[in-house]
């Protein structure tokens, strides 16, 4: 696992892209649309996001965002919230996942947060399945608000 560069971005939005909800989102073109640059950048420099990718064998195989929240609530609290993830297709159910979230869980409990929290598209149930394995539970109801479709389900 590492952080990741300006140079994996090609490679992180084909996972992104590779699954039936992801092929709607994304444009995997070359060059990458501008849009993709810009939130990298944004997402780079910001001191409470981090990028992350697991590697084999020098190939992108997996990505996540970690977002570090600061919090009023549990006495002004930190809480970590996981976007974005994927592992490649072909490495699904094989223990990728399961790394790149001990790393996640790792990283969240070395920067003092006191939950780690995602959301996860209903239409993924295996995804669910995934985290309800690792311990995470159904505690909240999530809703969103799309305020820009621009084309791009949410």
């Amino acid at each position: 696992m590492r952080r990741a560069t300006a140079a994996d971005l090609p490679h992180i939005v084909r996972l992104l892209a590779d699954d039936a909800l992801g092929a709607r989102r994304e444009r995997v073109e070359d060059p990458l649309p501008a849009s993709y640059g810009l939130a990298f950048a944004a997402i780079d420099a910001d001191p409470n996001n981090e990028l992350v990718i697991a590697e084999l064998e020098s190939r992108v195989v997996g990505v996540l965002q970690l977002t570090w929240i600061p919090s009023l609530t549990y006495q002004g609290r930190w809480r970590a919230q996981i976007e974005g993830v994927r592992i490649a297709a072909d490495l699904r159910s094989g223990g990728l996942g399961r790394q790149l979230f001990a790393w996640a869980i790792d990283r969240a409990t070395q920067r003092g947060c006191h939950v780690l929290q995602l959301t996860c598209d209903k239409q993924r149930p295996d995804a669910i399945r995934f985290y309800q394995s690792l311990g995470f539970k159904a505690t909240h109801e999530g809703m969103k608000l799309v305020l820009s479709a621009q084309g791009v389900d949410a």
